[in-house]
C-alpha cells in the first residue's frame, strides 16, 4: 500500500510531506493511467457489499487518511430524539452507538473535473450514529455534524448534499516515523457558531480488527440526510472493506456530543484505526419520505436553525 502523506498541520499554512520526485516520462499520462487503474480496482470489487453498486455514475471521489473510529454505546431513546422521523437507531448488543471520527482527506475529485491544487486536501471531524430507514429497513449512517477546515468544501457539502457541515480551525500533527505507533495529534475548534472543541492523540496498535462489532460499525454504504423541503434523502457510497487496526487514544477534550445535548458513558470507547481508504459517492436520491419537521437535521445547541 502506498505510504500515506504526512502533513505537519492542516488548516492555516499546512503542507504535505516532501516534494514529489521527478517522473521518468510524461507525468500527466502516468497520473491519469494510475488513477484509472485504481478506480477500476475499487469499483470492480463489490463482493463484500450486501447490495449491488448504485445505478448511474458516481459524482465524487475522496481518500480518507489516518482515521480514528471512536465509538461509545448510547441509549436508543437519546439517539432517536435527534433523528428525522423517517429513521430509527440501528443497534448492536442492545445499544445505539455514537461515533467520533477524526481524519484527513485528500484526492478529492468531482467526476469529469480535474483535482483543484490547494483545494482538495483538508482535515475533517465527524459526529455520527447508525440508523435504519423506517420503511425499508436499509442501514446507513446519520451525521450530527461534520467539521472541516475548508470553507468552500463546507458550503458545497451543505448545498449539494444537505449535510450539517461546520467550518472549523483544525490542526493535525504527526509523530516521528511511519505505520504502527506513529502518533496523530488532532485539534479542532468550530468557528462562526458555538465553539465545539476537540483535542485528542491516537495511534495504531498494529493488530487487525475484524469481527461482528467492526462489521456493524463500518460496513455501511448509505448515508441519510434531509433536504430543505423536509424530504429524507439517501446518498450511496462505495469503498473496499475497511482495513481496521486496533488503536489507543487519549481524549483531552471532546465537546462534540455535548453540542447536541448528548453525554458519553463513563466507559472506554471502542477504538479502531485505518491508514487510508478510497471512497466513491453518488448523488442524493429521495427515499420518498416527506417528514413533518422541516428542521429534521439537528442543529448544535445554540445554533440558529
Amino acid at each position: 500500500m502506498e505510504e500515506a502523506r504526512t502533513p505537519e498541520s492542516l488548516g492555516g499554512g499546512s503542507h504535505w510531506g516532501d516534494p514529489p520526485q521527478p517522473f521518468p516520462c510524461d507525468p500527466v499520462s502516468i497520473l491519469r493511467r494510475s488513477q484509472d487503474d485504481s478506480q477500476d480496482a475499487v469499483l470492480l470489487s463489490t463482493g463484500h457489499r450486501s447490495e449491488p453498486l448504485p445505478g448511474g455514475p458516481w459524482v465524487m471521489r475522496q481518500r480518507w487518511n489516518d482515521l480514528l473510529f471512536a465509538h461509545w454505546p448510547a441509549p436508543v431513546s437519546e439517539i432517536e430524539r435527534l433523528l428525522p422521523s423517517g429513521l430509527v437507531a440501528d443497534t448492536f448488543e442492545g445499544s445505539a452507538w455514537l461515533g467520533v471520527v477524526p481524519f484527513t482527506m485528500d484526492q478529492i475529485q468531482l467526476r469529469g473535473l480535474p483535482m483543484v491544487p490547494g483545494a482538495n486536501r483538508f482535515a475533517e471531524l465527524n459526529l455520527r450514529t447508525y440508523v435504519r430507514e423506517r420503511n425499508t429497513n436499509q442501514s446507513g449512517v446519520f451525521f450530527f455534524s461534520l467539521d472541516a477546515t475548508n470553507p468552500l468544501a463546507v458550503a458545497f457539502a451543505r448545498m449539494r448534499f444537505h449535510l450539517p457541515y461546520y467550518w472549523a480551525r483544525m490542526r493535525v500533527d504527526y509523530g516521528e516515523g511511519h505505520g504502527v505507533n506513529r502518533e496523530v495529534a488532532y485539534r479542532s475548534t468550530r468557528l462562526l457558531t458555538r465553539p465545539a472543541r476537540f483535542r485528542a492523540k491516537y495511534r495504531s496498535l498494529g493488530k487487525v480488527a475484524d469481527g461482528p462489532a467492526e462489521h456493524f460499525l463500518t460496513s455501511r454504504y448509505s448515508l441519510y440526510t434531509v433536504d430543505w423541503a423536509g424530504t429524507l434523502q439517501r446518498g450511496r457510497i462505495h469503498h473496499l472493506p475497511w482495513p481496521l487496526e486496533r488503536a489507543e487514544a487519549e481524549f483531552e477534550l471532546n465537546e462534540l456530543p455535548q453540542a447536541f445535548g448528548l453525554s458519553l458513558p463513563d466507559t472506554p470507547p471502542l477504538l479502531h484505526y485505518s491508514r487510508e481508504l478510497v471512497v466513491y459517492i453518488w448523488a442524493l436520491e429521495s427515499t420518498g419520505s416527506r417528514l413533518p419537521n422541516l428542521a429534521a437535521v439537528p442543529a448544535a445547541v445554540g445554533d440558529a436553525v
